[in-house]
């Protein structure tokens, strides 16, 4: 007690001199006696060779008794071999972080490196490869599923229970095929993290063997060429507008999945090569389907009526939109058809059967079907790949259902075996 008096009573009575001095305290603690008349603690220490110092407040506010405390606290830091200086670098960045992401927060934006922050950059990184619909529902479904659950957290502090916690009531409610795909989404955030240097491990990897298998539902087709010769017919006396006619005469002829079909664009068809080029979302890449004399009259036939409009089969509402995805469905109602025993989708799997049947390459018919590999430099090559057999199997196809339609005959000799007489 009196050596801290006389300690006090030294420090109160120190005047400023024509230069700066200190005050030795003992165990790197010193007053520093400025020349202005200002006295303040400082912390001399030497760390990994290298000579610094703290600041610890200025006295007499800061008293001798709480340098002494602050002393004490740096010197049990650097007995555990941590640098103070850094310590304190850090807890001025967490501050300054949680003002931050409180501002964030109150102009609506994510914790910066959150769950959903890291989301809108990898959302931001794919818009080249993606359909804004696409990017709208990765959007939608991370947002509604996953964002109350982890969408506040630090990306590198996600566990693989938290991720499964977020899909369970996905689960539990039998959505397997939206849980399987936002685990698969989950997983490509993390990716970009890690490459990023955000994080070094996805949680979501695991999560993967939790979830059941979907159980795959067939959409219903007709694959009896008598039936589909009937149903062709049923097609041509479609009474509906000549839009919807057009979509459903050339859905049989072009087999794409429906939800291409109804958003093909003026701006992907090339007349000259009588060409459709979509990019497909679901494979992530451009197709190139070759357009059969048969689809091409269909095309250049409805152009006067839709040309200036984005989409080749816009909706009747005139809104800038495509038609709608249950129109198909709804006309093939109209005609006899309905779910159980003719989709939309349905004209893929009767065109795959019946070629396959007719001996085309089953690969040629693959790519035709856009089942493109994922692998980014696969699928360039492959695209084109087959394309002179693809001409040749999509005019033969159509010829094949106009041949069907008029009620001649529904046997085919199949290719490989006309190919060799």
């Amino acid at each position: 007690m009196a050596e801290k008096l006389n300690k006090n009573a030294v420090y109160k009575a120190a005047k400023p001199e024509e230069k700066d001095y200190f005050i030795n305290d003992g165990g790197g603690l010193y007053l520093w006696v400025k020349s202005g008349g200002s006295k303040l603690w400082q912390f001399v220490y030497t760390f990994e060779g290298k000579r610094k110092r703290l600041a610890l407040g200025a006295y007499p506010g800061v008293t001798l008794e709480i340098a002494r405390r602050k002393a004490s606290e740096i010197r049990e830091q650097l007995a555990n071999d941590n640098d103070p200086a850094e310590g304190r670098k850090k807890v001025r960045q967490e501050k300054q972080t949680a003002k931050l992401n409180q501002e964030r927060k109150s102009d609506g934006l994510p914790i910066l490196n959150s769950f959903a922050d890291i989301t809108g950059k990898w959302l931001d990184s794919i818009i080249n490869t993606n359909t804004a619909d696409t990017l709208t529902k990765k959007k939608n479904r991370l947002t509604t599923w996953i964002f109350p659950f982890i969408g506040d957290k630090p990306i590198d502090g996600i566990k693989s229970a938290e991720v499964l916690a977020a899909l369970k009531p996905l689960i539990e409610a039998g959505k397997l095929d939206t849980a399987h795909r936002l685990r698969a989404e989950i997983s490509a955030i993390f990716a970009y993290a890690i490459v990023h240097n955000l994080t070094e491990f996805d949680p979501a990897q695991p999560v993967a063997k939790q979830i059941p298998a979907q159980k795959v539902k067939h959409r219903a087709a007709i694959i009896d060429p008598k039936l589909v010769a009937q149903l062709l017919r049923d097609i041509s006396n479609y009474q509906g507008t000549f839009v919807v006619q057009s979509a459903l005469r050339i859905s049989p002829l072009l087999f794409q999945r429906p939800g291409e079909i109804r958003k093909m664009l003026w701006s992907d068809i090339d007349f000259e090569s009588n060409e459709w080029r979509p990019f497909i979302s679901k494979t992530d890449f451009h197709h190139i389907v070759p357009l059969s004399s048969q689809a091409t009259e269909i095309l250049k036939n409805i152009h006067p009526l839709t040309g200036n409009d984005t989409y080749v089969f816009p909706s009747s509402r005139g809104n800038g939109r495509p038609m709608s995805e249950n129109t198909i469905m709804t006309a093939l109602k109209t005609l006899g058809y309905d779910s159980e025993i003719m989709t939309a989708h349905g004209f893929r799997t009767t065109a795959s059967t019946l070629l396959n049947e007719q001996g085309w390459s089953p690969d040629a018919i693959e790519r035709q079907l856009s089942h493109a590999p994922r692998d980014k430099i696969r699928a360039v090559y492959n695209r084109a790949q087959y394309l002179d057999e693809r001409r040749r199997m999509m005019q033969s196809w159509a010829d094949y259902l106009d041949t069907l339609k008029s009620g001649k005959s529904a046997d085919v000799i199949p290719i490989r075996r006309s190919l060799n007489t």
